[in-house]
């Protein structure tokens, strides 16, 4: 009854404005985490915006997987800054206010990346399978337009996704509260405030999730089940270890990925709080973007050459 009469209120006030609640309300934790995302941002930022630059200049990178990366480096710099400001913002502010505009704007953004990220990691497994178990036909089968495709549908894919998520949210007007009990306006906190049952937006939701991670997830199984069958027929030890190699930093990338996603989207309705759900944000939207391009830097000989060569020129042109 009590809710009710909440949602009799709200709904005669039409909500312009939510507040987020932020990681934690401990005052004495807000300047030292400010400080702390602050610089995860920051280097999250160099990290993603320095390995687009560097593959885009160097013409050693001028490859298809290095294309692949550029563009995983550009979407986690998108979701990153989707998320980031705005929640350093909550560290200084005593009520982190976002515009009903800017929350929709926020989640439709987050979602396209997310999604994208998942599509660009199996199609980067792909690239992997193509090069290892058909080297011949590599550059033939991953041509110019090829590559271009298989980036387009992931971002239109996506884009249409979070389209959907967003409206079938936003076009309720039954909002029993506009406090988000979260850092970011994200789709499962938004559920919990809404009025009217939410039963079947929440199912569409977390059916789109899950065929997103399983499909995504299956590319990605399926193409390192075929390279390791084309690894195992190697006859040398030293084409296993380069075949081996090149793998290496994607498969590291994945499994962080799509461990933190499962165990944010996929964990049982009974164990499943907001709190546990802000820990593994905080890794997907921040860390996460920060760690793909340490590791694709400091695994690949490719990339740390590249970088060598472009501080070589830049050295000798100051002197």
């Amino acid at each position: 009854m009590e809710e009710m009469d909440k949602c009799n209120q709200t709904t005669s006030v039409q909500i312009t404005e939510f507040i987020l609640m932020g990681i934690t309300d401990l005052p004495d934790l807000q300047i030292p985490l400010f400080f702390m995302f602050f610089i995860v941002y920051l280097a999250t930022v160099l990290g993603n915006l320095g390995l687009m630059i560097l593959t885009k200049i160097d013409s050693r990178l001028k490859t298809p997987m290095y294309f692949f990366l550029r563009n995983l480096a550009f979407i986690d710099l998108g979701y990153s800054t989707a998320i980031g400001p705005k929640m350093l913002v909550n560290f200084v502010v005593e009520e982190n206010f976002i515009s009903y505009t800017e929350c929709a704007t926020q989640l439709i953004t987050f979602v396209t990346l997310i999604i994208s990220e998942l599509f660009m990691l199996s199609v980067m497994a792909y690239d992997r399978y193509v090069a290892i178990c058909n080297p011949l036909l590599y550059n033939v089968i991953m041509s110019e337009r090829m590559c271009c495709l298989l980036v387009s549908i992931p971002y239109l894919y996506s884009s249409f996704v979070s389209l959907l998520v967003v409206i079938m949210i936003f076009s309720s007007s039954f909002w029993k509260s506009n406090v988000i009990s979260h850092f970011y306006c994200d789709s499962l906190p938004l559920l919990s405030i809404l009025c009217n049952d939410a039963k079947h937006i929440e199912l569409t939701i977390l059916s789109l999730c899950a065929f997103n991670l399983v499909f995504s997830l299956l590319v990605v199984l399926v193409s390192y089940g075929l390279i390791l069958m084309a690894i195992l027929r190697m006859k040398s030890a030293e084409g296993r270890r380069k075949a081996f190699s090149t793998c290496g930093s994607h498969l590291t990338v994945v499994t962080v990925f799509y461990g933190t996603l499962f165990f944010m989207y996929l964990q049982p309705q009974s164990k499943h709080s907001f709190e546990t759900d802000k820990i593994a944000s905080i890794f997907y939207t921040l860390i996460i973007p920060l760690l793909n391009p340490l590791i694709y830097s400091l695994r690949n000989k490719e990339v740390k050459g590249a970088l060598k060569r472009v501080l070589g020129n830049e050295c000798k042109c100051l002197l």
